[in-house]
């Protein structure tokens, strides 16, 4: 499982645009999960934490692979 978080692509608007920040779960380049962070571009400290926290979880099956799982961890900021 491997765990993302980048700023959500759109083809419709320039990079400098986007601001919103998702946090992915991906099993063999498929997405299991996708959920919208509060994070911002500027705060990747913040968002390697989350990684580290998300991922740490799942591997010990605290959490499950599922946005639903997943969201309470994206609504905050570590």
């Amino acid at each position: 499982m491997v765990v993302r978080i980048a700023v959500a692509a759109d083809a419709y608007l320039p990079r400098r645009e986007l601001h919103t920040v998702t946090l992915e779960l991906l099993a063999e380049d498929r997405v299991e999960a996708t959920v919208n962070t509060v994070l911002t571009p500027a705060q990747v400290t913040e968002a390697r934490k989350l990684a580290d926290q998300v991922a740490s979880r799942l591997q010990s099956g605290e959490l499950q692979p599922t946005a639903s799982a997943i969201e309470p961890l994206a609504d905050s900021i570590p």
